[in-house]
């Protein structure tokens, strides 16, 4: 096998000096016409605001979302963990989200007057009241107990903006294929991560792949999803969205991240602590 992989990249390579010869032949002939200028590029920026555009005019919808994230341990060296997402939105105040994964199973529900957080491996959930929007919700979320749930900032009515704030640099890659789907490729930079994103390219500019990199980050650890199962004219209940306590579960409280900090335990002293052993995971 290994010997027809040689053979097959070698003749590769020598049809690629071939044509590469031609080229230098034909630029050094007589009566070479010029060749036609390369059609501009999409704008990614425009291609970004139709995807959020036509997301927020979907009244409801559901999706899942295959998702990895890198750990960074011992120097630099990484670890790689999945999780699974699904996804339920109802416009304008009905979200729910599942997790099952290999650090955490979790269950998330805004019922458009509280949140719920779900911890199923611990049985324990916590309860908040919350406005009476997905935009509003998920910003009071964030600024009072530092949640922030996954893809959500896709499904906000200001989509566009927080995906667009501080872009340094924005290109358009190329058409490629996602899982049998032709999308629109697109790269930005910001000041402290690089993102990709490809968009279904047609009528339906739906996001297919998201990779995040935090390029400032020891390791520069990457965030990948991958986006399927997209249903836009789903049958969502009121129930879907309501938080039913299991059997033997307990009630906590969400913890601002002031007092989340406080009570994460101080490291020990260099004296006191357990030197790691090579190759040990965190």
């Amino acid at each position: 096998m290994s010997g027809k992989k040689l053979r097959i990249f070698s003749g590769a390579f020598i049809l690629l000096v071939i044509m590469a010869g031609w080229a230098v032949g034909d630029a050094g002939g007589q009566g070479t016409k010029a060749a036609a200028p390369a059609p501009a590029s999409p704008d990614p920026l425009k291609i970004i605001q139709d995807m959020t555009t036509f997301l927020q005019s979907q009244g409801q919808l559901s999706f899942r979302a295959e998702t990895t994230d890198d750990q960074v341990y011992l120097g630099g060296k990484k670890l790689q963990y999945s999780l699974d997402l699904e996804i339920a939105l109802r416009r304008p105040d009905k979200l729910r989200v599942n997790g099952q994964g290999d650090l955490q199973n979790q269950e998330f529900f805004y019922d458009g007057m509280t949140m719920t957080l779900y911890h199923q491996d611990q049985n324990v959930y916590a309860i908040a009241p919350m406005p009476p929007t997905i935009d509003a919700a998920m910003a009071k979320a964030h600024q009072d107990f530092g949640l922030q749930v996954a893809l959500a900032d896709l499904l906000c009515s200001n989509a566009y903006e927080l995906m667009t704030r501080h872009i340094t640099h924005a290109l358009y890659v190329g058409r490629h294929m996602i899982r049998g789907v032709p999308c629109h490729h697109l790269a930005f930079d910001q000041d402290n991560m690089q993102w990709q994103i490809w968009i279904e390219a047609g009528e339906k500019p739906l996001p297919r792949k998201l990779l995040i990199t935090q390029k400032k980050l020891l390791g520069s650890p990457q965030w990948t999803a991958y986006l399927t199962d997209w249903n836009l004219t789903p049958q969502l209940a009121d129930s879907r969205f309501t938080f039913t306590p299991p059997s033997g579960s307990h009630q906590i409280e969400f913890l601002p991240p002031a007092k989340i900090a406080k009570a994460k335990p101080k490291p020990k002293t260099k004296s006191k602590s357990r030197s790691k052993k090579q190759g040990e995971q965190p």
